[in-house]
């Protein structure tokens, strides 16, 4: 592999519109528009030339919207399974695993798909910026931006619930460019985007993005391309558990890319998307035909999120509504959205253990236990070629192989914040980070 990094060519598209525009930097929104759409990029190479394994995530960089080739990246690697499928009684199931399994080739050390956004979206950013990234999660997403930032000396704020600090380990120190904010305990994944709004409003500030930044969404889409490159055919159907939906829109706008490469078939995976009861708002509206989100009480939204296994999927704000987000997704697709209960989770996590050899997240437990009862429930038929997304995986083998070091909050803020308050203390800490 060569030193050299091209950036890659592309431009930048609205959903609503189809207009077309340059990337200025650091474009979330299409330029002059009312109406709240996502942008995805156009990218000038029609058809996607995978690069060998030394380029990580980078493997992929056609289809990626950047500017540079960061250290450390792993790119997420697609398997048939054996176990699993047999046990379910399908002849044709793939699976897509970003997390730690050696044997399988896979180097996701943060154990998350959430790294192959970090990678993208830190991989879009020019050293021109200088500007300190604000990111919020419920936890995998801090972990993975953390680590990227840490390795690659970028400026990072993350802001995450208090409770959900217990996500944030790591094999090593991490650098002092990166900082931690909390929301205190009792509040939830919302509580910290507020938190992250605020500080990204500042100056010397600049937020992530979200599901509007292009890089996050391309990013999470290479688990498509692995699945799609290596099996050399689109699936029929796509199972994942999700939180905003943003990794489901991520595989749909991969799926549309890969219809133009041309290679690879001409049908749309169904989008077969989960969510851990009772925490269930993407499930309550798609069922009710609704594009809008329907109204959910605050204080029980966060009972709800208290009582799931995978705190990950619990958004209460997804890009659902928005033009080219999941409701699009899921209605282009002839998608579902379907549930699993903690416990039904925990059995499939159980399971995939047992048949495939390594220990799997919540989420993508949650996503395995849905697939589990459609191929029980006859909802797919044994032949079909079937994708299952395991988001994040080997993180119980990898922390008792290393030892493990933990992130402390700097600061930790009320859920109703005093907006003067955070600004003040926030600038405080990195004026001392940078002095």
């Amino acid at each position: 592999m060569s030193n050299e990094f091209t950036k890659t060519n592309y431009q930048l598209q609205s959903v609503n519109t189809l207009k077309v525009f340059r990337d200025k930097g650091w474009m979330l929104d299409a330029p002059g528009e009312k109406e709240p759409t996502l942008i995805r990029a156009i990218y000038e190479k029609k058809q996607l030339e995978v690069k060998d394994n030394s380029w990580g995530l980078y493997r992929f960089a056609d289809w990626l919207p950047v500017s540079r080739k960061l250290k450390g990246s792993s790119a997420p690697v697609t398997f048939k399974s054996k176990g699993l499928a047999e046990k379910l009684g399908l002849n044709d199931l793939w699976i897509t695993f970003s997390g730690y399994w050696p044997e399988k080739g896979a180097g996701i050390t943060s154990c998350s798909f959430k790294e192959t956004e970090a990678y993208s979206v830190c991989g879009r950013m020019t050293p021109e910026m200088d500007k300190i990234l604000v990111v919020a999660s419920a936890g995998n997403t801090s972990r993975s931006f953390a680590k990227v930032c840490s390795e690659n000396k970028i400026p990072l704020l993350i802001c995450v619930p208090e409770d959900n600090i217990n996500a944030l380990w790591f094999s090593e120190p991490l650098d002092d460019c990166v900082k931690l904010i909390c929301s205190r305990a009792g509040s939830d994944y919302f509580d910290a985007i507020h938190l992250s709004n605020i500080v990204a409003g500042m100056d010397g500030f600049i937020p992530e993005g979200g599901a509007k930044n292009v890089a996050r969404r391309d990013g999470m889409a290479t688990t498509v391309l692995s699945a799609v490159t290596t099996i050399g055919k689109i699936p029929e159907y796509y199972f994942q558990a999700v939180g905003s939906g943003t990794g489901a829109i991520a595989a749909w706008e991969a799926n549309l890319r890969l219809l133009e490469d041309g290679r690879f078939g001409t049908n749309k995976m169904k989008l077969m998307v989960s969510q851990n009861s009772p925490f269930t708002p993407l499930h309550d509206a798609w069922k009710a035909g609704s594009r809008s989100m329907l109204p959910l009480d605050e204080n029980l939204a966060r009972r709800q999120v208290e009582e799931i296994d995978a705190k990950v999927l619990s958004n209460r704000k997804p890009p659902y509504p928005i033009a080219g987000g999941l409701y699009d997704a899921l209605s282009d697709s002839g998608g579902d959205v379907l549930l699993a209960t903690n416990a039904q989770a925990r059995a499939a996590a159980r399971l995939f253990e047992e048949t495939e050899g390594i220990d799997i997240h919540p989420a993508a437990a949650v996503a395995t236990a849905t697939l589990i009862q459609a191929a029980e429930d006859g909802n797919i038929n044994k032949n079909s070629l079937v994708m299952l997304n395991i988001t994040g995986g080997g993180e119980k083998r990898f922390k008792a192989e290393k030892e493990l070091f933990f992130l402390k909050p700097d600061l930790v803020f009320d859920i109703d914040p005093n907006i003067e308050d955070v600004k003040k203390k926030v600038n405080m800490v990195f004026n001392m980070a940078f002095s």
